[in-house]
């Protein structure tokens, strides 16, 4: 791997996401706008969005990160970009982390906005450091990003990458604890959960949520988060190949 290659794709993808305001819209301003409905929806019980709302602030960016960096990948190889680039003295590990890069700093800009406005402005109240939420909301965020673009290469438009979701968004924010805790779950469905990453992002932010000190449970789920991360972008990158001799 290069630095300097890497450097330079993530500029290129930048600059291509600086034309592309509905993308960028998407990414930063829609976690926020759930947030604030949500937020409403549970108008008349404050604590019950104190309790969701913590896990919710990370679910929908890594949510939001998925959708616009499996489609802008997509794109890329649609349009022969990804070819072309393939076919330069460029490593797989450079083009994978430059994208990476590229996402990722949109990502820690969304993260920022959208804890910002959940603790100062809709009130959400956790008992934890407001940069341990921010924390687990921006490895979240990068997880979707990794999981965006590792499905990327699995998706032959962009429609089949949105089809992705039900098949690798769904059934983690179904199992992930939000919903029911997971030591109740059916014992099958419990073991399933226990691999899933999502269930650590839930696991993490509710550590935040009732304690005030950084606890070893955090920086276990915190870690974990950040593993499935980067073994996501390592299996991305080895699945990356040229569709053309």
């Amino acid at each position: 791997m290069s630095t300097a290659r890497t450097l330079a794709t993530a500029a290129r993808v930048l600059r291509q996401l600086r034309h592309d305001p509905r993308s960028i819209a998407l990414m930063l301003l829609v976690p926020v706008l759930m947030l604030v409905l949500l937020r409403y929806v549970f108008d008349g019980s404050p604590r019950t969005f104190d309790g969701i709302g913590a896990s919710l602030l990370g679910i929908f960016p890594l949510i939001t990160m998925f959708l616009i960096t499996s489609i802008a990948t997509l794109r890329e190889r649609t349009s022969g970009t990804l070819e072309r680039l393939l076919a330069m003295p460029l490593g797989k590990g450079d083009l994978i982390a430059g994208y990476a890069l590229a996402f990722g700093a949109m990502a820690v800009v969304q993260s920022l906005l959208a804890t910002g406005v959940a603790l100062w402005v809709l009130g959400l109240d956790v008992v934890g450091s407001p940069w341990l939420l921010l924390l687990v909301a921006l490895l979240d965020a990068l997880l979707g990003t990794a999981l965006g673009l590792f499905v990327s290469a699995f998706a032959a438009s962009e429609f089949q990458a949105v089809q992705f979701m039900p098949a690798v968004i769904f059934p983690q924010l179904l199992l992930c604890g939000l919903f029911a805790a997971r030591d109740t779950m059916q014992p099958v469905l419990e073991a399933i959960s226990n691999v899933l990453p999502m269930s650590y992002a839930v696991d993490g932010m509710n550590q935040v949520l009732t304690h005030t000190d950084m606890t070893a449970d955090f920086v276990r789920d915190a870690g974990i988060v950040a593993g499935c991360a980067l073994l996501v972008l390592a299996l991305g990158a080895a699945t990356l190949r040229r569709r053309t001799p």
